[in-house]
């Protein structure tokens, strides 16, 4: 079989590989630019969407600053603010059309097995990312957006992770004993119990970031000088809030950031117990097998997020450590969803006496 251009599905499907792989990548570095620019409050940097004061580019030169003032005077030109975002929209924008360019190719050679469902909704989802992206702009920062477009990076980070473990075919099972493969596979529903719980606690760092109460408490184990200070749970966890004020900075009151800040740091003890004993049971029962070696490699990825979440509050958010923070809690997800695609592997797999 071949297709129009006379490139065969086996010449192809090493080319996809390979673009799937430089899309998670490219995914990782959006990640890690989302995370700075929201970090050095660039959110409202550019007030339009997809441009910048109307450019394609970051305004420059006193007279077309100067236009580009009068055409939106009630958003302040500051260039250091613009370019952080304008690059994260760049490097989005790439990430787009990368996906766009797998999911045509999957579809072409979807009759010789390539994953044409999962990279066109992937593409579909990337539609969907650049919306939130928009309204991010549009809707001034309104929290339930940001949160959101922050949940979709971490989102299509993960799909470009599965559509590169599906090109690479299903070969490669984990191979375990009867006894060990059972005791394993007896845990996929406390593993995915497990992903849920991660990704319940994503949403509320994703929450904790667009109402800015990372820095609402900057003491351990204390907060505020108190093991259970002052909190207005109520307006802190309120998905209503009205559309139309500038979020840029936050609206919440302190007893509300004390709360999601509170929040986040009970789900982070909640998760590490959780999955720690969870990756610690698969590496127990898998012992000595490349299923326990990725399950070393969550564990691992867990201490890590737990160690920057803790050294983000001593040091009071620092720019490297903040954005460290928020790129390993997209590895640690992608650690457990591997986890948990080796498990699945392991279902189909032949069993061995």
């Amino acid at each position: 079989m071949s297709t129009a251009s006379g490139r065969s599905p086996a010449t192809a499907f090493p080319r996809l590989r390979r673009a799937a792989l430089s899309a998670l990548v490219l995914a990782t570095i959006v990640i890690l630019l989302g995370a700075w620019t929201r970090l050095v409050d660039a959110g409202l940097g550019c007030p339009d969407w997809p441009g910048c004061y109307g450019h394609l580019t970051v305004p420059g030169g006193e007279e077309t600053i100067a236009k580009a003032q009068a055409r939106f005077p009630e958003a302040p030109f500051d260039a250091s603010k613009g370019w952080p975002e304008m690059i994260h929209r760049y490097a989005a924008g790439t990430l787009g059309l990368v996906i766009f360019g797998i999911a045509a190719a999957c579809i072409r050679h979807r009759r010789a097995g390539a994953p044409a469902g999962l990279a066109s909704f992937a593409a579909g989802f990337v539609v969907l990312q650049a919306a939130f992206g928009a309204w991010t702009v549009t809707l001034s920062l309104w929290p339930q957006v940001v949160a959101a477009h922050l949940l979709g990076g971490f989102t299509t980070f993960c799909l470009m992770f599965l559509l590169f473990r599906r090109l690479e075919g299903r070969t490669g099972h984990d191979d375990l004993p009867p006894e060990p493969r059972a005791r394993v596979l007896a845990m996929r529903p406390w593993l995915y119990g497990g992903l849920v719980l991660l990704v319940l606690q994503i949403a509320l760092g994703a929450w904790t970031a667009a109402n800015y109460a990372a820095v609402a408490c900057t003491d351990l184990p204390t907060c505020q000088g108190a093991l259970w200070p002052e909190m207005d749970f109520a307006e802190g966890f309120n998905f209503f809030q009205s559309v139309g004020p500038n979020y840029l900075g936050g609206q919440l009151g302190n007893d509300a950031r004390v709360a999601i800040h509170q929040s986040h740091r009970i789900g982070a003890l909640v998760v590490l117990v959780t999955l720690g004993t969870l990756f610690l049971a698969v590496i127990r029962r898998a012992r000595g097998s490349a299923l326990a070696g990725a399950a070393g490699a969550g564990l691992a990825l867990l201490l890590v997020q737990v160690a920057l979440g803790v050294l983000n509050i001593l040091l009071q958010v620092p720019l490297a450590i903040a954005m460290a923070h928020n790129a390993f809690g997209a590895f640690l997800l992608l650690g457990l969803v591997n986890l948990l695609v080796r498990v699945e592997r392991l279902r189909v797999a032949p069993s061995n006496p």
